[in-house]
């Protein structure tokens, strides 16, 4: 067996995110222990520094050496930031050339060799430094739209006095950099991991921060150290990954600093985040939905706006702001923006302004223009706007006060839809900071927030061209179909969703489950038969090989259209179609260069085909063989070790559960504790 073999199922290939609705009354899972309500401070070989460290020669030092690479601010970026990349492991022959064009990162004055937009960044990446952060994860209440939510859980810097906030601290590092993570896991009921959502990992797959594959949860009181390769630039977000925790709030920004495929003046800081939010934790809401829902534009929402018959609690704070203030009509912004949301797929625009589209996912693209971008869940793009208002047939006239509604529309797509008539407005742009104006501007009218579909396949063309070469795994690759069955209570309290095979016959309702305390990761040694819960798909194929799979709506039926998300690859989307049956005579793939990304959406009247190359297995960089009866000698499979030892502990206890035995209702204890996939 191939490790590829072994990996694929670490990796799971492919993952979705669940558009999760109301669908019967319960109590609150996945919360077992009851901890004391006062936490220990956390020991001392797990205070890191309270802020970023970066390992990094100080720029206005005079002992700067002559002879080393450069220091420079991101582009657009704010001076008051501070951040600065730092390239001095490379020689002085290499200087930073972003302010003479976007598309231009570093260029070596001796040969004239680029990283750039075009560079393939797969196999080239600059030489950076070491970002470290130190990071916890807390029990918290928080109010961000008028009404308390107690059950929040919130990054915050380790033992930083502060609040904890929504979102979380914004991780930055520039392209070439290595990221390391220290996360503590001070929350009382809850286990977590976190997820680097579409960092590449080659090689680093057990940093993936997926509980049940590639580690065990990390245990309250306990510490983890994710550490990673920034090879890709642009925008995303981390979050945990433990069941549906991070609706709860444990989330927050990441930007890659790198190139950019057209020109901006200035970088909006921190990115966009984009959710839905309710006042009821995430574990209750997937039986019973969100209680009194909103739409948070970086943490700020107003909870009376979204369904005027839900009075607020709380004093509403006023909504997301950015000026324009006093800046010439040719400035343009980068807004970097992320949905992180649990059941909204969302379409962006700002009034009586045009959106250049200029990056998709981690994807930079040939910018294209439009008045509105629809988000999935996990999806990202980066939008530069100028500061030049426009009036046209499709948009109402321009503001004479110069204040413009930011909207966030609620797409058709089968998640929470807004009651109030102006519920979108989340968010307000303005050409005078100190104007109190609430404002008049109409929406875009060239959309429709009944749309639910990715941006339009022929827009999204990567600036680095990838050809697809032939699938590896049969004419035209595997084929999965998306499964939805309510009726599937009987694997588990909340199996609802599956891939299955063709393999399997198709139309099986076999969803994956995983097991917390053995995850994927420690079974890479594996011969005989893999646990059949854990959906593993053995692939035996070579790093050049292609593999295709092809993911069809089954027919039990869903609505809208489903996010599925890949880890540890971008794939190539070579065909994405709608309102048209999946049959392979009638396939239309697109293998020269095709759009390329993370997450897709699945519509449920078609079907999407992907490719990726079967090359992150990364289970032979780690060293995992060992004697026969002999010691671990892999630092990675003795932490994991460790970390599933501190883990099993905590759960081991049922006298700590909070609904112990059949008390939950259900006859397995352990359905009272893990009552999802776990994912």
């Amino acid at each position: 067996m191939h490790f590829f073999d072994r990996v694929v199922g670490a990796v799971i290939s492919v993952i979705s995110f669940v558009t999760l609705s109301p669908v019967q009354h319960g109590i609150e899972n996945q919360t077992p222990l009851q901890l004391p309500n006062q936490l220990p401070e956390p020991v001392d070989r797990y205070m890191e520094p309270v802020r970023p460290v970066q390992h990094a020669i100080d720029s206005s030092s005079d002992s700067v050496p002559s002879d080393v690479g450069p220091i420079f601010a991101p582009p657009g970026t704010p001076a008051e930031d501070g951040f600065l990349c730092d390239y001095t492991a490379m020689s002085s022959d290499w200087v930073a050339c972003s302010n003479t064009t976007r598309e231009c990162w570093l260029e070596n004055t001796q040969t004239q060799e680029q990283f750039n937009i075009t560079t393939p960044y797969e196999d080239l990446t600059p030489t950076g430094i070491l970002r470290q952060y130190s990071l916890e994860i807390v029990d918290d209440s928080y109010d961000a739209d008028g009404m308390e939510f107690n059950e929040a859980k919130l990054f915050k810097y380790l033992g930083d006095t502060k609040p904890s906030q929504y979102p979380g601290p914004w991780i930055q590092a520039c392209w070439g950099d290595t990221v390391e993570v220290s996360v503590t896991n001070n929350m009382a009921h809850n286990g977590t991991s976190v997820h680097w959502h579409g960092v590449r990992q080659l090689l680093t797959m057990h940093m993936d921060g997926v509980n049940g594959i590639t580690q065990c949860p990390i245990a309250p009181l306990d510490t983890f150290v994710y550490k990673f390769r920034v090879m890709q630039y642009g925008s995303s977000w981390y979050h945990t990954h433990y069941s549906v925790q991070y609706a709860d709030g444990a989330v927050g920004p990441m930007t890659f600093h790198g190139p950019m495929s057209a020109e901006y003046d200035e970088a909006i800081s921190p990115p966009l985040i984009m959710t839905d939010w309710g006042h009821n934790s995430a574990f209750d809401a997937v039986y019973q939905g969100l209680t009194s829902p909103d739409i948070l534009l970086n943490g700020r929402g107003n909870v009376t706006q979204f369904n005027n018959a839900v009075p607020n609690t709380t004093i509403v704070q006023p909504p997301y702001q950015k000026s324009f203030d006093g800046d010439p009509p040719t400035k343009k912004y980068l807004f970097r923006v992320i949905n992180t949301s649990f059941d909204m797929t969302f379409i962006f625009s700002i009034d009586n302004h045009l959106l250049q589209v200029v990056s998709a996912d981690f994807v930079a693209i040939e910018p294209y223009t439009t008045s509105s971008i629809l988000v999935g869940i996990g999806q990202r793009y980066n939008v530069i706007v100028e500061a030049n208002p426009v009036s046209n047939n499709n948009t109402g006239p321009i503001a004479a006060d110069g204040n413009y509604w930011i909207r966030t529309f609620t797409a058709d797509c089968g998640g929470h839809q807004g009651v109030s008539p102006n519920y979108m407005e989340t968010g307000i742009l303005r050409y005078n900071s100190s104007s109190p104006a609430t404002p008049t501007t109409t929406e875009w009218t060239d959309f429709s927030p009944q749309e639910c579909g990715d941006e339009p396949y022929a827009s999204l063309i990567p600036k680095v061209n990838w050809t697809i070469g032939d699938a590896s795994n049969g004419p035209n690759g595997e084929q999965f179909d998306l499964w939805i069955d309510f009726r599937g209570k009987s694997v588990y309290p909340l199996a609802k969703w599956t891939l299955a095979a063709e393999v399997d016959g198709g139309d099986q309702f076999d969803p994956m489950r995983v097991n917390y305390s053995n995850p994927t990761f420690l079974n890479l040694d594996t011969d005989g038969p893999w646990v059949k819960s854990w959906r593993i798909v053995p692939e035996d194929y070579t790093s050049t090989d292609w593999i295709f799979l092809a993911i069809i709506p089954g027919s039990s039926g869903s609505t809208g259209a489903h996010p599925i998300h890949l880890h540890g690859h971008d794939f190539a989307i070579l065909e994405q179609a709608s309102n048209k049956a999946y049959h392979p005579s009638t396939l239309n793939l697109k293998t020269d260069n095709p759009p390329r990304r993370d997450v897709v959406l699945v519509d449920t009247s078609g079907y999407v085909v992907i490719a990726f190359k079967a090359d992150n297995a990364g289970a032979c960089e780690l060293d995992l063989a060992k004697p026969p009866g002999g010691p671990d000698t892999s630092p990675a499979i003795i932490e994991a070790k460790r970390v599933c030892g501190k883990w099993k502990a905590w759960y081991g206890d049922e006298g700590n559960w909070a609904a112990p035995g059949a008390a939950c209702g259900q006859t397995d204890p352990a359905m009272c504790f893990q009552d999802d996939s776990g994912v």
